[in-house]
């Protein structure tokens, strides 16, 4: 019955009783479940860091996705499948008490939190005697107590996995299931009516039917919504886009009717919002994706452009307000095909698979997902999967329009410096397409030479800068492009006092993509720097050629346990 509810149900997405009737299903399913019948138990970890808002829409979610479907029942008031823990790499005194408040909150809602801050796990690595402690430094790190915040994502996580390895205890009935502060258990769906999020996926429930009926390791998901992926490689196909926007206004009128509707014409994929999808062998399509106006009601040319303007400047926190992605169903079953990349804000993986810690995180590069998910396909093959089970991605709060915290975005009033992340991005580029190339030759089991390694880092190293380089001067061309078609003395948002505030949006917009993808923009003059590059690869050729030795130490440490 829940096989043909849900057939019916995503042929009219935005019918609300069929949506009632499948969650009721569910609902009713759990509780004819036999007390006896075997199911996962859900540890679901959430790495933050100054995020109180996200964070408690996040738990939101998560609740209620529990009331929703029911996994697993309830037990004395408490879902007794289900557990959270919250990694908080917090720096903010208030935001730290705010997380620990907000979990407390939640727990005493039946959702069993663990609160797992600085305090925990400072006392988690004081379990580690100090050899192991020194010798895990590549993957933990070495923070210093009086700064142990802003770990990062990747050292937060491995920290995380020492305390999972305690909390699992050997048991084979765990799942563990790390996803993002930011994201929530929600799709996103264009209908003719408009966008909704809808509760359309009991996502517990079919990761045990997976996991019970497969044998897999490791699944990862998706996200709808806001991209993946940083500005510092969306610039060229967003200013496509605002241009294209921008030059369908130039050819009508402020005051009639708003004509910027209707059902997106294009379906964005993992290729359609990165300036570079065809080094990762997507198949990238010409042309530009249109604007779909996001007010209600009447309105004209002149509310739909102040509308768009206001939402210009999230692109720097990572929202991309022309090419987000909407889920499109496809039956479970027939999604399920092998991976090659983790997405660390949507991963499912048995206790086992805690050997597989995020590799490389002292260097603090981006593509951290990418680079693990190449290392596990070559151990795992058809072990570690994909499945069509994406989640909600929101990269900013509706009050600020910002993300609340996001590491290597510098900001001064209206000026945004994406410095750090553009520069993080491009050698973390460098370390993926590096380590595709290592696992071709067998890496990490084949032991390569320090000489091999080197020589095969800097021949990435030399194509990468020559994409960005390409690039940049492309970029730099529709900046350009983008100014002398808004600043056009003729156009009509030129005109008058009543679209001052949106041309101020559209200014500062063009002004910090000048900044940043300009000809002087810090970012590339760090990448063009050969001895900046000489250190960065230093360390990445050093990172990979300790890489089997960091295996080994970290294996050891999870099986004697991290108890004295």
């Amino acid at each position: 019955m829940i096989e043909q509810l849900e057939t019916a149900l995503w042929q009219q997405p935005d019918n609300a009783q069929r949506l009632a009737v499948y969650q009721q299903q569910f609902r009713e399913l759990e509780r004819q479940r036999p007390g006896d019948e075997p199911c996962h138990h859900f540890i679901i970890v959430i790495p933050v860091a100054d995020r109180p808002q996200q964070l408690a829409a996040c738990l939101g979610s998560i609740l209620t996705l529990c009331d929703t479907f029911g996994y697993g029942g309830k037990e004395a008031g408490r879902y007794r499948m289900v557990e959270v823990l919250i990694a908080d790499d917090s720096k903010a005194s208030d935001n730290i008490e705010r997380h620990r408040q907000i979990a407390a909150d939640y727990d005493q809602r039946g959702l069993t939190c663990h609160y797992f801050g600085q305090h925990e796990q400072l006392a988690q690595l004081d379990r580690l005697d100090s050899a192991s402690r020194s010798g895990l430094m590549p993957i933990i790190g070495d923070t210093p107590v009086s700064a142990f915040y802003h770990k990062g994502a990747s050292l937060m996580r491995n920290i995380a996995y020492l305390k999972l390895n305690e909390m699992v205890a050997g048991r084979d009935d765990i799942l563990i299931y790390f996803i993002d502060s930011d994201q929530e258990f929600q799709v996103k769906v264009a209908t003719p009516s408009g966008e909704r999020n809808l509760y359309a996926i009991n996502y517990l429930y079919q990761l045990d039917r997976i996991f019970s009926e497969r044998d897999v390791a490791i699944l990862t998901g998706k996200v709808v919504g806001d991209p993946p992926v940083s500005p510092a490689v969306m610039a060229g196909r967003f200013l496509a886009d605002v241009s294209t926007f921008l030059g369908a206004m130039a050819h009508t009128m402020a005051s009639i009717p708003c004509h910027f509707h209707g059902t997106p014409r294009q379906s964005c994929d993992d290729a359609a919002y990165h300036d570079m999808a065809d080094l990762f062998g997507f198949k990238t399509r010409g042309g530009t994706f249109d604007y779909r106006c996001t007010l209600a009601g009447d309105h004209d040319h002149a509310a739909c452009l102040t509308d768009f303007a206001a939402q210009l400047n999230r692109f720097f926190d990572g929202e991309h307000p022309t090419r987000k992605s909407y889920y499109e169903h496809r039956p479970l079953a027939e999604s399920i095909t092998p991976a090659r990349t983790v997405y660390t804000g949507n991963y499912c993986f048995r206790a086992t698979a805690l050997r597989y810690f995020i590799p490389f995180a002292t260097l603090k590069l981006r593509m951290a997902g990418p680079v693990l998910g190449r290392i596990i396909k070559a151990e795992l093959g058809d072990k570690f999967v994909s499945a069509n089970l994406p989640m909600l991605h929101k990269r900013t709060v509706e009050e600020t329009g910002q993300s609340e915290f996001r590491p290597g975005i510098e900001r001064e009033q209206h000026t945004v410096d994406l410095c750090g992340e553009f520069e993080r991005q491009f050698f973390g580029d460098v370390m993926l397409f590096s380590m595709e190339r290592l696992t071709a030759q067998g890496y990490p089991a084949t032991v390569l030479s320090a000489a091999e390694v080197e020589a095969l880092v800097q021949q990435v190293e030399t194509e990468m800068l020559h994409n960005y380089t390409t690039r940049h001067g492309e970029i730099m061309q529709q900046i350009a492009a983008l100014r002398a078609l808004f600043e056009g003395r003729d156009q009509w948002w030129q005109q008058g006092e009543a679209l001052v505030a949106t041309r101020e949006q559209f200014q500062r917009f063009i002004t910090n993509m000048e900044d940043n993808f300009g000809d002087d923009a810090a970012g590339y003059r760090q990448i063009r720097s050969s001895a900046h590059r000489a250190r960065r690869r230093q360390q990445i050729v050093g990172a990979l050629l300790s890489y089997q030795d960091d295996r080994v130490r970290w294996e050891g440490v999870l099986a004697s346990g991290t108890n004295p």
